[in-house]
């Protein structure tokens, strides 16, 4: 008997975390769905999905693309060349590779890849981890044939009618942090008696951030608080000297178990990034948001809202969180009633199974 030809499915978009994480976890729930589906990668060059694909145990390709700098500088002549360069070698990867669905998740290589897919008449799906889309998914609204998104009120966007509300998908490991708690504290050398702050500002750090933890460091100690402090490699050493004879200060450049440190965590001081965002809503922790000012159209300040505006989160502008952080981290830790109602309010803002929601939508799209 003929076995039926496996499934071929593109998974476009990567640049940051953000888009990578989601787009494994949702190649993930295809492959349960599907145990022999093919899932081909396609990113940009030089960007982490290169990496962090691979070892996910999924092929790659990568185009030769790149995004506007937002300073002037030489490399933006680049940018209309290397754009053409991927359209056309979009077009050969749709043509060699004939997917029966392509699903783009936004960053640079999700535009020419899905373009090049719904001109060839390849269903097509987008998720959108943001409340305020970026430009490129705003751009293939029209060309698609479902998109999956985060936030209500995503009308204001996308088509009504393609729209599907799943959440952003969360990683595995990041949801059985409750289950680790003992590890936690065993594997950070902290007391369970004493509540611990997790401060995180994306992979490479946040220098905001970090300078208002060594300014308020010795205020915020007094306060029988435990710190995990992820500095990012360009503040480390600094913050190991900050750390000197302070047994409640745990520092790492970044941190591999971010299970275990959410599984510890009373509260979470972070950027709003739209995974961050969605593993603080998955685990109901109380956070101190501070979104980056340096992300295209201020959109984790958007992100930061959805949650400020139900009561879900304490929003903590850039500019100011220098100057606030001990004030405000002080005030939310001493307010127990507060922290429970952050609690309860950022539940509502979590959806169950997005990775295998987003899965059965796009694969209720082959023909």
């Amino acid at each position: 008997m003929l076995q039926p030809e496996p499934i071929r499915v593109i998974i476009a978009g990567g640049g940051t975390g953000g888009h990578v994480f989601p787009a494994i976890a949702i190649a993930n729930a295809i492959r349960e769905k599907v145990f022999n589906a093919r899932i081909l990668f396609v990113g940009a060059k030089g960007r982490m999905e290169m990496s962090k694909v691979p070892a996910a145990g999924y092929h790659i390709i990568g185009l030769n693309i790149m995004g506007m700098q937002r300073k002037l500088t030489l490399k933006n002549l680049q940018v209309p060349f290397k754009l053409c360069e991927s359209i056309v070698s979009s077009k050969n990867i749709v043509k060699r590779f004939r997917p029966q669905l392509v699903i783009g998740v936004g960053g640079y290589a999700s535009g020419p890849l899905v373009r090049a897919a719904a001109k060839y008449g390849v269903p097509t799906l987008i998720q959108e981890q943001n409340s305020y889309p970026g430009l490129t998914n705003r751009l293939l609204a029209k060309q698609v044939d479902k998109i999956c998104v985060a936030y209500e009120g995503m009308e204001r966007f996308f088509p009504p009618e393609k729209i599907y509300l799943t959440g952003n998908p969360v990683r595995n490991d990041i949801l059985e942090a409750p289950d680790r708690v003992d590890e936690g504290f065993e594997f950070f050398g902290m007391s369970p008696q004493k509540k611990v702050v997790l401060v995180v500002g994306g992979s490479l750090g946040a220098l905001s951030i970090n300078q208002a933890v060594e300014k308020h460091i010795d205020d915020l100690l007094k306060l029988d608080l435990q710190i995990i402090w992820q500095t990012g490699k360009s503040y480390a050493e600094k913050a190991h000297q900050l750390a000197a004879g302070r047994k409640d200060l745990s520092i790492h450049p970044f941190i591999d178990r971010m299970d275990l440190a959410f599984a510890v965590a009373d509260v979470v001081i972070s950027r709003a990034g739209a995974i961050a965002i969605s593993e603080i809503c998955a685990l109901r922790k109380p956070s101190v948001l501070v979104p980056s000012p340096n992300v295209a159209e201020d959109h984790q300040t958007k992100n930061a809202m959805a949650l400020v505006n139900m009561q879900a989160a304490v929003l903590l502008a850039d500019n100011q969180v220098r100057e606030k952080l001990g004030e405000v981290l002080g005030s939310l830790i001493a307010d127990e009633k507060k922290m429970d109602k952050l609690k309860e309010n950022i539940t509502r803002l979590y959806y169950r199974d997005s990775a295998k929601n987003i899965a059965s939508v796009a694969l209720g799209l082959i023909k």
